[in-house]
């Protein structure tokens, strides 16, 4: 199988790994914060806000930067594959 930097120009293949990191490093951080409120998505997050199981506050704003740190990954997502797109297309 064939590297897949291989065909990249150096910088591009910089700018690429760098936003795969910032991706894996978002999702880590989302992952952390829903592992304080005990849930392994948002949702489940706040349907424990919801149910009483958690206090609303700051759990509440707990679910809400686990929504922001998953909307930021999924653009993250969304940039890499454009990045890729694009460097494959030189």
């Amino acid at each position: 199988m064939e590297p897949f930097y291989s065909n990249i120009p150096p910088q591009d293949a910089l700018e690429i790994e760098q936003l795969a990191r910032l991706m894996y490093d978002l999702r880590s951080a989302r992952d952390e914060v829903l592992t304080r409120l005990g849930a392994a998505e948002a949702e489940q997050a706040l349907a424990r806000i919801r149910n009483g199981d958690l206090p609303e506050h700051p759990a509440y704003e707990h679910y809400l930067s686990a929504r922001i740190l998953a909307d930021l990954a999924a653009q993250a997502r969304a940039d890499l594959a454009a990045r890729i797109e694009e460097s494959q297309g030189r």
